[in-house]
């Protein structure tokens, strides 16, 4: 394991070990798969992960006036892995999509007639997708783990690459970038790097809550008075968390550790999955203009709700109760 750059590269098996350590607050209930499409394995020389991760960052930030690199993980043609964004913030890599995301980047250009994958990287994204799903009890399925194909550019929709879709990961990305691609060639290999699907277990959780705050301190006691907790990061704003013990106005985060926020900065949301393909509208009511839609089974996390309407999040995004299930 090494450092550099602000970067940890790793090898699967120190992934694993790594993951397993880190201690992350914010809700993630989806993984993304994208391929850097530039750069290729033309521009990796065995021995450059920290230089061509820098460039990604350097150019995210000066190019697309990011904060910080889109990703939280680029997997290189030899097999190892590279952190990148914090993975206590949202990813910059799908529009409209990367709330409760997490991102993983593979380098190289993976259409047809392009980069052809290495076993190596094959082995360490089927390894990473899986040790995540298991990290964060994502169920093993096309809702969960998702393509950027999937989605359109301008709206974020998802279309499963109907129009106005990116290519990425590529359109030979374990045999393909559609949607029953995924599900034939890539689903069965998390599967069985997990040796079945994750079926996800919310019993232990009491609420889940919103980060109202732009920043907010964990702390080992449910006091201000309390040290900030070393291993986790400031939580940002509009992080959805789970709580697990309440005390006055204090929240407990973790199962395991003392681990506990302010519950001044927050607004508590209801956990929801759609029951059928859904409008997204700017207000509570079929007046307001229409911005895009939800298929079913997606998670949503409800702030508001008014009129029989539901608010999705801390942006006038509104949907119909009718069509959620608690």
């Amino acid at each position: 394991m090494e450092t550099k750059f602000g970067f940890i590269k790793m090898t699967l098996s120190e992934f694993a070990t790594w993951l397993n350590e880190v201690r992350v607050s914010r809700t993630v209930i989806k993984i993304q798969q994208h391929h850097t499409y530039i750069p290729s394995y033309i521009h990796f020389t065995g021995n450059n992960h920290f230089e061509r991760q820098k460039a990604m960052k350097d150019h995210h930030i000066s190019n697309n006036g990011w904060k910080d690199i889109g990703q939280h993980f680029t997997i290189f043609p030899d097999g190892i892995i590279l952190t990148g964004r914090s993975i206590e913030d949202s990813p910059a890599c799908i529009y409209g999509q990367n709330a409760n995301s997490l991102c993983i980047e593979n380098f190289g250009n993976f259409d047809k007639g392009k980069d052809v994958m290495t076993s190596e990287q094959k082995k360490s994204i089927v390894g990473v997708t899986a040790l995540l799903c298991e990290r964060f009890n994502i169920p093993v399925n096309t809702d969960f783990i998702v393509y950027h194909h999937w989605f359109d550019l301008s709206s974020g929709v998802r279309n499963n690459g109907q129009k106005n879709n990116k290519s990425c990961p590529g359109t030979n990305f374990f045999g393909g970038n559609k949607v029953l691609n995924c599900q034939n060639n890539f689903i069965p290999l998390v599967n069985s790097a997990l040796g079945g699907n994750i079926i996800t277990d919310t019993s232990d959780v009491e609420e889940y809550v919103c980060v109202t705050a732009s920043s907010l301190n964990v702390r080992d006691q449910p006091s201000a008075s309390g040290s900030k907790v070393p291993e986790r990061a400031s939580v940002p704003l509009g992080s959805i968390l789970r709580v697990y013990e309440k005390k006055g106005d204090w929240l407990k985060i973790s199962k395991s550790d003392s681990h506990w926020v302010s519950g001044k900065y927050t607004i508590t949301v209801e956990r929801a999955v759609t029951s059928a393909l859904l409008n997204v509208r700017t207000g509570p009511g079929t007046s307001f203009s229409k911005t895009g839609n939800i298929p079913k089974g997606e998670v949503v996390f409800v702030v508001e709700t008014k009129n029989n309407w539901c608010k999705i999040g801390l942006e006038e995004k509104w949907v119909s109760k009718d069509y959620l299930q608690f």
